[in-house]
């Protein structure tokens, strides 16, 4: 190989050299001595031997020479019974289950890639993938990378930009790369589900300041501009990617933790890699702009055909981008569903060329710039079940200010609850969640707070602390309490010594009846009512205390987050075949 770790032409395909391990049960990488060898070095620069390419420290083996599988050991006595591997000579146990199989790591959007989680005699091909990986700057931009134990959002961006072999017809080949599919993936802190928000590229937003590192490592800041579509939030004015996170943050609230990258090729090699995809069209489509012809009903395209799928709008709906979405989620429901089958897991030929693939085909931000990190990631998402992760759109309507309509704008009645409901992590499809004993008898504890009667607006005395919302926000809220809800008995009492994340109403016992009137007026829940004692107000008078968090949204803005999506707002899940019309 190459110092790429490429081969050359006629050399041993990279999945052919992973061979059962008997002793494990999971499959090695075995360089052979025929086998061209890898340029890079081992770990004090020396060159790893042949024969002890694929084992770890304290074990030992033949080489193996091509063709020729490791003959199998005498079973132990008291070891399980044991099955023939298919197409190999080779024995393993029934019960046991390769890790290989298991690291199954997958992504949204246009991109999406398995990697393998090799350990010891995968030191090498380690080494390989850790050299296709591309990474760039996020600028400050994300969250400084995904954690574990916490929600996850990533922003996955396809562009339009035209490189490599056979994408030079496409569209404007002269196109320096916009976001024309852009998918936030948010996924639950329980992992039990997830929801993929597709952005229109012609939505109308404002795009912020964007500073981005240069590479003499100086910080330039491309100015921002208004009123202008999202997809130019990427490649126009040299914006990078994480121009488009900053703006994803600024018209959802929601920062993203990572993002990724794919162009055309991501598409094609893919889908080859799986083994196709399985789509269907409920009539026949011939559209020359994409290139795309195939008959009503269900097909299994990859390579080129894929990726003429993914980018057909005129002949599908209304034959606009907001059509094309729709197919485009529909093909991404099925990449999930071929990625996470049997047929793909159990194949450690598909295994190694998704993660050539997906190593090759994806940009990803600096803090995912590793197998180990993509790894990692990966696991995380693994965990989730495709029958809820729900795909939607962000809810617009037409531009009311063209008269040919060419853009959209924000529904502003719908598109603000779809973003909180990401926001609070809550699921747009219906998870069964055990809940332990003492959890639920706290959730008890909390809804019995807003039962019982509730006193009059004006009886209502309270003073009003900002601890964490913007500044201003305790006297807005003031003025929106006294002048529309008549609760005249309140005063701004400055700044909370601490910042919350949430907003608290504290009160005395005797104070239960107006808490549960201020509860019902903000849409507090009994969780952010905290029983304790008043205080005095300026007035030397028994008042409670209202808090406001960083949760704050405005004067008069419900407290409360929606359990569920707002009505005619578009949703599909991934375990569902929908036929695009």
């Amino acid at each position: 190989m190459d110092a790429q770790g490429r081969g050359r032409a006629g050399d041993i395909d990279p999945a052919d050299q992973w061979v059962l391990n008997p002793h494990t049960g999971e499959y090695e990488l075995r360089l052979t001595p025929s086998a061209p060898q890898s340029g890079v070095p081992g770990p004090r620069g020396s060159m790893p031997s042949p024969s002890r390419a694929s084992v770890p420290a304290g074990r030992t083996t033949t080489p193996v020479a091509p063709g020729r599988d490791v003959p199998p050991p005498r079973r132990r006595r008291g070891a399980p019974p044991e099955e023939p591997l298919p197409g190999r000579r080779g024995r393993r146990p029934v019960k046991k289950k390769s890790t290989a199989k298991k690291a199954l790591l997958w992504t949204g959007g246009t991109m999406a890639f398995v990697l393998i989680a090799a350990a010891g005699g995968g030191y090498l091909y380690i080494r390989h993938l850790n050299g296709n990986i591309t990474s760039v700057s996020d600028d400050g931009a994300s969250t400084g990378g995904f954690q574990t134990d916490k929600a996850i959002n990533i922003l996955l961006i396809g562009t339009d930009k035209r490189t490599g072999a056979g994408n030079e017809s496409y569209g404007d080949k002269n196109s320096v790369g916009h976001a024309d599919t852009t998918i936030l993936l948010h996924v639950a802190k329980d992992r039990t589900n997830a929801t993929a928000l597709s952005i229109p590229r012609d939505l109308i937003v404002d795009i912020p300041d964007c500073p981005t590192t240069q590479a003499d490592g100086s910080t330039k800041v491309i100015p921002g501009t208004d009123n202008v579509r999202f997809n130019t939030s990427l490649g126009q004015d040299e914006r990078t990617p994480s121009c488009t996170v900053r703006t994803v943050t600024e018209l959802t609230g929601i920062q993203a933790d990572n993002f990724m990258v794919a162009d055309f090729n991501a598409v094609k090699t893919l889908t080859t890699a799986v083994g196709g995809v399985e789509v269907c069209l409920g009539k026949d489509i011939d559209d020359e702009d994409s290139k795309l012809k195939l008959s009503k009903g269900t097909h299994t395209i990859s390579g080129e055909q894929a990726l003429a799928f993914v980018r057909t709008r005129h002949s599908v709906g209304f034959g606009g981008d907001l059509s094309r979405i729709g197919l485009q989620q529909q093909f991404l429901s099925a990449l999930m569903r071929k990625l996470k089958s049997n047929d793909t897991l159990t194949n450690p030929t598909k295994m190694i060329k998704l993660a050539e693939a997906g190593t090759k085909a994806l940009t990803v931000d600096s803090q995912l710039d590793s197998i180990s990190k993509l790894k990692d990631l990966g696991l995380e998402l693994g965990k989730l079940n495709v029958k809820n992760l729900t795909f939607t759109t962000v809810p617009v309507v037409d531009n009311p200010a063209e008269k040919v309509k060419a853009t959209v704008v924000l529904n502003d009645a719908t598109a603000p609850t779809v973003f909180d409901m990401i926001k609070n992590d809550v699921s747009f499809t219906e998870v069964k969640k055990k809940a332990s004993a003492s959890k639920s008898a706290e959730a008890a504890k909390e809804a019995a707070r807003l039962k019982g009667t509730k006193s009059a607006a004006s009886e209502v005395r309270v003073r009003i602390l900002n601890g964490g919302a913007a500044a201003g926000s305790a006297q807005a809220e003031l003025e929106y309490l006294q002048n529309e809800e008549g609760v005249l008995k309140s005063e701004n009492a400055g700044n909370a010594g601490t910042s919350l994340a949430r907003t608290t109403l504290e009160y005395a016992p005797d104070q239960a009846d107006q808490a549960r009137r201020l509860a019902a007026i903000l849409g507090l829940s009994g969780a952010q009512l905290k029983p304790g004692k008043s205080v005095t107000n300026s007035q030397g008078l028994p008042t409670m205390t209202l808090t406001l968090g960083k949760d704050f949204k405005g004067a008069g803005v419900s407290f409360t987050t929606a359990t569920k999506a707002p009505e005619g707002v578009q949703q599909s899940t991934a375990d569902k075949v929908e036929c695009a019309k």
